[in-house]
């Protein structure tokens, strides 16, 4: 008798956590919550933090607040998150830039893998290779070919340094052989005035923000970055048709909590995304930027972005990217 009196005051204390903790994560948030986006406003992490932010907030009866720490590749967004308290009332959405930051930077302020619990892959992404209407190329074999006669006069510009803009200019102009000048700004909204003044003469750009200005006609498509073509620029070839057969990059947008955070509260958000990912509205919205929706478990996604932290890592030392103090 007293052994089963045992297991049964032990399946009581289980029974008690296990309800403890599903109420913990169901009163999550009592309060507001931060959402760091770490680039500056107008940009297409700031456009989707905005929008997914509204999304939580409508199910969470609170308010998400957009905080924008832009600088150092993404780096001063991403410590903001590091060092706050592990209860998820400050959470970051980035871009590949988390991943891509370790491999390029030789210090960061915080551990890329302890010190970040990431919580879903919202979307999987490519940029799209764009120009200015008067550079004299209209496709990537012209580009290449003017870069060649021209070494070093041409510029592109970027989000920054260690932004994926970067890191597919800096493999752009290492499998091309070409001598290209980059010129980075803090996020792409800063960018866009100099692209469009020819200041820069093309750049690597989210496809969310490329087509407005492709659409008014004041930039010009060249290429997108995948393996294939994307469906809401069906026309526009990828670097790989036009010119460069070996050239693929390909990004993502996702969500982190600080390391530490408890699991039931990083599975709580995860289930609230894709109940957000799982609307037809979303996914059209998703695809008009020119993203493809993903939605994962936390588990995938912190397999991915530790794997992609080598990914980049290769790329950098291949494509002899040098590494910023």
């Amino acid at each position: 008798m007293k052994r089963i009196a045992l297991v049964l005051l032990s399946l009581s204390a289980g029974a008690f956590a296990i309800g403890s903790g599903h109420a913990f994560a169901q009163v999550y948030p009592t309060r507001p919550v931060r959402l760091v986006v770490p680039f500056a406003p107008g940009g297409a992490i700031d456009l989707m933090g905005r929008y997914y932010g509204q999304k939580l907030a409508d199910i969470w009866k609170q308010q998400v607040i957009v905080d924008n720490r832009a600088g150092a590749g993404s780096n001063i967004g991403a410590n903001v998150v590091a060092i706050a308290a592990p209860d998820a009332y400050t959470l970051l959405i980035n871009s590949a830039a988390q991943a891509i930051s370790p491999a390029l930077y030789r210090k960061q302020p915080f551990d890329p893998v302890k010190d970040f619990s990431p919580v879903s892959q919202l979307s999987s992404n490519w940029l799209m290779l764009v120009g200015n209407p008067k550079l004299p190329a209209s496709s990537v074999k012209e580009l290449i070919a003017l870069a060649r006669s021209s070494p070093g006069k041409l510029n592109y510009g970027s989000a920054g340094m260690g932004s994926s803009a970067h890191l597919a200019g800096e493999l752009f102009k290492s499998l091309a052989g070409i001598d290209i000048v980059h010129v980075p700004y803090k996020g792409d909204a800063a960018m866009m005035p100099s692209l469009l003044a020819d200041d820069v003469q093309f750049s690597f750009l989210p496809i969310a923000i490329a087509l407005t200005q492709i659409k008014s006609g004041k930039l010009r498509a060249l290429a997108v970055t995948g393996t294939r073509r994307v469906a809401a620029v069906p026309e526009v070839p990828t670097v790989m048709e036009t010119g460069l057969p070996e050239y693929e990059f390909s990004g993502w947008v996702g969500i982190f909590a600080p390391g530490g955070t408890p699991r039931d509260i990083v599975a709580q958000i995860n289930a609230d995304l894709a109940r957000v990912l799982g609307t037809p509205e979303v996914q059209e919205r998703v695809r008009a930027w020119g993203y493809e929706p993903v939605g994962s478990t936390p588990e995938e996604f912190a397999a991915k972005y530790r794997a992609d932290i080598g990914v980049y890592r290769k790329i950098i030392r291949d494509a002899k990217v040098p590494l910023i103090d």
